[in-house]
C-alpha cells in the first residue's frame, strides 16, 4: 500500500523564503565597515531602541525584581534539568591516548571554544526558553566568556525574564540586540565584546541567512529554517491528545509545518476534523499563526502498516518527532532520522522546548538526516595530537616518504627522509616507492 494523503500540504516550509541574501549582505557589510556606530543604528531602525546595549549589574538586578518568584522557580527547576543533561553529554566525551604501533603514541583531546554568542529570539514570543537552552550548554562545555544577545522591545529592552534566565545560566555579557545586527555585533566583537568563535540559537530568516553568510569566519550550530513537527500515532492512540500536540507546534509561525503519520484511518479523520476546533480557541497570534501553518503546511498520511509509517517519518526527518503507539521499544529501535524524539503520551515536544533537559535548538527542513540538535558537543572541538620515539616513526616515515612521492608532494616526502637519514644515518632506505 502507497502512502495516501487525506491532507497535501500546498507549500513547504521553502514555497515563500523570498531571498534575503541581498539584504542580509549589505547589513553585514555596512556593519563590518561602519563598526558600532553602523550596528547602533540598525538597532534603532529595526529594534526601535535607543537604550544601553550592554546591561549592566544594575540593570540586571532590575530586570530580575520583575520577574514573578513562580516564574523564576520554575526557570530554576528547568535550568537545573538542562544542566543534568548537558553535563551527561559532556560525560560522554572523553580524552584518551593509544599506542598505534610500539613507540607511536596518538591521542585525542576535547577543547571548548573560548567565546560563544547565544542569539536569544524576542520578536514574535519571548523565548525565554531559548536562552536557558544556548547559555547553559555552553557553560557547562566551559566555555570561557558567554554572550547572550535577544532583540529589545523598543525602548522598553530585552524581556525581563529572558535576561533573568541568561544571566542565571551563566551569560556573561547580555547585549540588547536583536536580528542580524545582533549577530554582526558578536561576530565582530563590538561594543567591547570578545569574537564569538561560535554564534548559536534559533532566529527568524534574516538571522539564519546572517548565520550562513558568516559560516567559515565563525562556527554555528545549524543553519535553522521553520520548526517542524511530525506525529506517529496507530490506533491506540488518544486522537484528542494527538490533536493538541499538532496545533501546540502550529502556533510557531505560518510556515511551521506539521505532519500526523499513521495506520488508523478513523484516528486520522477525527484529529482533522478536531484540530481546527481547537486553532479557533487560541488567542489571536497563536491562531493566525497555527490557522496558516495547518491550512497550507500541514499534511495527514495514512500508512499500510508501522513499518510503513517509520520508513516516511526518516524521509522527512522532523525536528521534533513524537511517537504515540504501541511498543515504544520498537520505534526508538527503528527511527534513524529526527531532531529529537519524544516517545509515548506521557511526554510532549513542549516539555523538551520548555523544561525537561533535552536541546530545543534541533536541525529543521530535512536536516535530520545528517545531523543532531545543540550540545554540548557543539561548543567542544575534538582534535588530535601524536608524539613518537624514533624507531617508533621509523616505517611512519618510510611509508610517508613512499605515499607522498607516488602523489608528487617531494616537499612531504623530504621531511619524513631528512628524519630518516638524521637517526639512521649507517641504513639504506628505498624512498622511491617504484619497487
Amino acid at each position: 500500500m502507497a502512502r495516501v494523503y487525506l491532507k497535501k500540504a500546498e507549500k513547504t516550509a521553502k514555497t515563500d523564503s523570498a531571498s534575503v541574501q541581498d539584504t542580509v549582505q549589505k547589513i553585514l557589510d555596512d556593519i563590518e565597515q561602519g563598526g558600532e556606530a553602523a550596528a547602533r543604528s540598525y538597532a534603532e531602525k529595526f529594534d526601535r531602541y535607543t537604550g544601553p546595549l550592554l546591561l549592566d549589574a544594575e540593570a540586571i538586578e532590575q530586570a530580575a525584581a520583575k520577574v514573578p518568584q513562580k516564574l523564576k522557580d520554575d526557570i530554576a527547576f528547568a535550568h537545573e534539568n538542562i544542566r543534568k543533561f548537558a553535563e551527561a553529554q559532556k560525560g560522554s566525551m572523553s580524552d584518551f591516548e593509544l599506542e598505534v604501533r610500539p613507540g607511536l603514541i596518538e591521542g585525542q583531546k576535547t577543547i571548548p571554544v573560548r567565546a560563544a554568542g547565544c542569539y536569544v529570539p524576542g520578536g514574535r514570543y519571548s523565548h525565554i526558553a531559548s536562552a536557558m537552552m544556548t547559555v547553559t550548554t555552553a557553560k557547562v562545555a566551559g566555555v570561557q566568556t558567554i554572550t547572550a544577545c535577544s532583540p529589545p522591545q523598543g525602548d522598553g529592552g530585552i524581556a525581563p525574564a529572558i535576561i533573568y534566565a541568561a544571566h542565571l545560566c551563566g551569560a556573561d555579557q547580555i547585549l540588547s540586540m536583536g536580528g542580524v545586527q545582533g549577530v554582526a555585533a558578536m561576530t565582530f566583537g563590538l561594543f567591547g565584546l570578545p569574537k564569538a568563535d561560535i554564534i548559536v540559537g534559533p532566529g527568524n530568516q534574516f538571522v539564519a541567512e546572517a548565520k550562513r553568510i558568516l559560516f567559515g569566519r565563525v562556527g554555528i550550530d545549524m543553519i535553522a529554517g521553520p520548526t517542524d513537527s511530525l506525529i506517529l500515532a496507530d490506533g491506540t492512540a488518544d486522537a484528542e491528545i494527538v490533536a493538541v500536540d499538532l496545533v501546540s507546534q502550529a502556533e510557531h509561525g505560518y510556515n511551521s509545518p506539521v505532519w500526523l503519520v499513521t495506520d488508523d484511518d478513523t484516528l486520522a479523520q477525527t484529529v482533522m476534523a478536531r484540530v481546527p476546533e481547537l486553532i479557533a480557541d487560541l488567542p489571536e497570534l497563536n491562531r493566525e499563526n497555527a490557522t496558516a501553518a495547518w491550512r497550507d503546511y500541514a499534511e495527514v498520511i495514512v500508512c499500510a502498516d508501522r513499518e510503513e509509517m517509520a520508513a516516511t517519518s526518516d524521509d522527512y526527518a522532523p525536528e521534533h518527532l513524537t511517537v504515540q503507539a504501541a511498543d515504544l521499544d520498537w520505534w526508538l529501535e527503528r527511527l534513524q532520522c529526527y531532531g529529537s524524539l519524544f516517545l509515548g503520551e506521557e511526554t510532549t515536544v513542549s516539555y523538551g522546548d520548555k523544561a525537561s533537559g533535552t536541546n530545543h535548538v534541533l536541525p529543521t527542513s530535512g536536516s535530520a538526516r545528517y545531523t543532531g540538535g545543540l550540545s554540548v558537543h557543539k561548543y567542544m572541538k575534538v582534535v588530535t595530537w601524536q608524539r613518537a620515539t624514533r624507531d617508533g616513526a621509523k616505517h611512519v616515515a618510510e611509508a610517508t616518504a613512499r605515499i607522498s612521492r607516488l602523489e608528487g608532494m617531494e616537499g612531504h616526502a623530504r621531511a619524513a627522509d631528512v628524519r630518516l637519514h638524521k637517526y639512521y644515518p649507517e641504513e639504506t632506505f628505498d624512498l622511491t616507492g617504484t619497487a
